[in-house]
């Protein structure tokens, strides 16, 4: 066909744009309606091709979403099918990735995006088969964040229910991508498309597929085998997304999860990865500006990529399985890794044992024997089942301080841990860690916490420790003796009277927390912890101490506010010593952060993987 045929008495073929085994796209004109269009032109010689191509039709026309292309039209002629679809002006993911124009915020937005036009696919039961960065369109100017980027070609699409276009025994897809049950030839689900949809995000955040080889046969081999971890060649990556894509590659499709769970945990860590080219931070050498590109088909403008050798591959590895079964159809519980669970038992037996030791009412000399066995128990139960153990060791500490005439304390036991539970339901290995808060407060550095729950991996987890913090002071300061930070709430009655009484702890203890404005001063303190990382980025020792110093500033500045605002004007302590110990720590977590490799000080040492 010549460049200026007219095809189907409307259509003005001006441009050849590709071509395939399965037909030639065209850039077009449609004289009728006066708009630039996409057809593809696919030759019906052979019934395969004209299978593949009703596949696509009926597909396509199930569909209608900003992040897939739009098909506006099906004809044949004589000899032809056309499929009129809409002119995407852009390129295909893979040529971003292999030029290296993405960031990893970018990385994270196209995710995002297929994740919403996949969502749309399943629920409308079309399942892809063949998704792979060919097949996915980044648009020069998207129609918002669901058309940051487009997916095309549905030629081998499984229609659920629909066994007349689909045969069992076909494989077919591209073998780089392709999940393990489907090149099995066993039966696809959403789950295959989310398999290769995470092996997509894994190579652009990588630049590398771990399942490609030197050749098809080498390819093929790994396909179904554990997956290196994407912590390998990213550790700088928010350990939420490295879990979450780590999953999504699992080869039984009922451990990956849900397209709609790394869809949540792809928008959870968005504010957390960088906007520059490859590593975060990418940092240029002294005198040497940071090169910058034209915008990249509407993604953010970034700086020049790194220049990273593709790693090694020794032999097969990953991170932790799922450590238990979902608890129900779609939905997986996190992986906790050893040294949280460590970590996590140490703490729960620890503060098992001090409050066994320090609350309650007197109790005679022969209970201190139950410190070290009640101790290990907990931590026992926690290094086995985190969350359930948390929860089997707080009811037995609960059923203990009942049994020993003080409800009261039980009740502030049950409220520490259940709102923080609440807040991070799936992170039960941290459901013990503002314990710290207090503790930090009776050393008299009570302010120093919000630079603590500020190394947490994601934003929202960072605010929801800083706000936890306040919560767990607030309930532990009836029992100190000394003011921690805000000192005994306004009319509250004395510790005989309440610790006895479970009605009069929730009233005059839980509820004056809540209702004289304390959750107040747990905002501050959750925004507080959200920026720190933010700010104190380990990048130039000078404007650390300067940032360090501001935002000490302003949460002194904003926890005397707060103070001051609520209704019964307290005095804040251990504000100077709380400050200098947030900023230590601040600048010691920062300095202690993992350099990237493109960083000039690794001295062309490379990460052995």
């Amino acid at each position: 066909m010549g460049g200026r045929a007219l095809a189907l008495g409307r259509y003005r073929l001006e441009q050849r744009l590709g071509a395939g085994a399965f037909g030639v796209v065209w850039r077009a004109h449609d004289e009728q309606l006066d708009r630039m269009v996409a057809v593809k032109r696919i030759e019906l010689h052979d019934a395969r091709i004209a299978a593949r191509a009703d596949r696509e039709v009926l597909a396509s026309a199930r569909l209608n979403h900003p992040g897939i292309v739009a098909l506006y039209e099906a004809r044949r002629d004589g000899e032809a099918l056309y499929l009129v679809s809409e002119l995407v002006r852009g390129r295909t993911l893979g040529e971003l990735v292999e030029r290296r124009a993405l960031s990893d915020r970018d990385t994270l937005r196209i995710g995002i995006a297929l994740c919403s036009a996949l969502d749309h696919a399943h629920a409308h039961r079309v399942i892809h088969r063949d998704l792979k960065p060919a097949n996915i369109l980044i648009p020069r100017v998207p129609d918002g964040e669901s058309g940051m980027a487009k997916l095309t070609d549905f030629g081998v699409a499984h229609l659920v229910g629909d066994d007349g276009l689909t045969r069992t025994g076909d494989v077919v897809g591209t073998i780089a991508y392709m999940s393990p049950e489907q090149a099995e030839c066993r039966e696809v689900t959403a789950a295959s498309d989310l398999y290769s949809l995470a092996l997509v995000l894994y190579e652009a955040l990588a630049k590398v597929n771990p399942v490609r080889a030197a050749g098809a046969a080498a390819t093929a081999r790994r396909v179904g085998t554990e997956l290196p971890s994407l912590e390998l060649l990213r550790p700088d990556l928010p350990p939420d997304l490295i879990d979450a894509i780590d999953a999504a590659v699992l080869p039984e499709p009922q451990e990956r999860g849900s397209v709609r769970e790394l869809r949540e945990t792809l928008e959870a860590v968005l504010a957390d990865v960088g906007r520059d080219v490859g590593y975060e931070p990418t940092r240029q050498r002294a005198g040497h500006a940071p090169a910058r590109r034209a915008p990249a088909h509407g993604i953010e403008r970034p700086v020049a990529a790194p220049d990273l050798a593709r790693p090694s591959w020794p032999g097969q590895r990953r991170r932790a399985r799922l450590e238990s079964e979902p608890v129900a159809e779609g939905l997986h519980r996190p992986r906790i890794g050893l040294t949280r669970r460590i970590l996590a038992a140490a703490a729960a037996g620890t503060a098992t044992a001090c409050a066994l030791a320090l609350l309650g009412p007197a109790a005679p000399a022969s209970h201190s024997a139950a410190l070290l066995p009640g101790g290990a128990a907990a931590a026992l139960a926690v290094l086995l089942f985190p969350r359930a153990g948390v929860v089997l060791a707080t009811a037995a500490l609960s059923l203990w301080l009942g049994a020993s005439g003080a409800p009261g304390i039980a009740v502030l036991v049950v409220a520490a841990i259940g709102v923080t539970a609440a807040a991070l339901p799936r992170d039960g290995d941290t459901w013990i860690l503002p314990l710290l808060a207090p503790v930090l407060a009776i050393l008299g550095a009570a302010l120093a916490w919000p630079a603590l729950a500020g190394q947490a991996s994601s934003g929202p987890r960072r605010a929801l420790l800083g706000a936890l913090g306040v919560w767990w002071i607030a309930l532990a300061e009836p029992l100190a003796r000394s003011p921690l930070l805000l000192g005994d709430l306004p009319g509250a009655p004395g510790r005989k009277v309440w610790e006895g009484s479970t009605v009069t702890t929730l009233d005059e203890i839980v509820g004056s927390i809540v209702g004289h404005g304390v959750p107040l001063l747990a905002v501050v303190w959750a925004c507080a912890a959200w920026a720190l990382p933010l700010l104190v980025r380990g990048r130039v020792l000078a404007a650390d101490l300067v940032l360090v110093c501001g935002w000490c500033a302003a949460l002194a500045a904003g926890t005397l506010s707060a103070a001051h605002s609520l209704t019964w004007d307290p005095q804040i302590v251990g504000v100077g010593l709380g400050l200098a110990v947030a900023a230590l720590l601040a600048l010691v977590a920062a300095a202690a952060r993992p350099l990237p490799e493109s960083d000039p000080r690794t001295r062309g040492l490379r990460r052995n993987v």
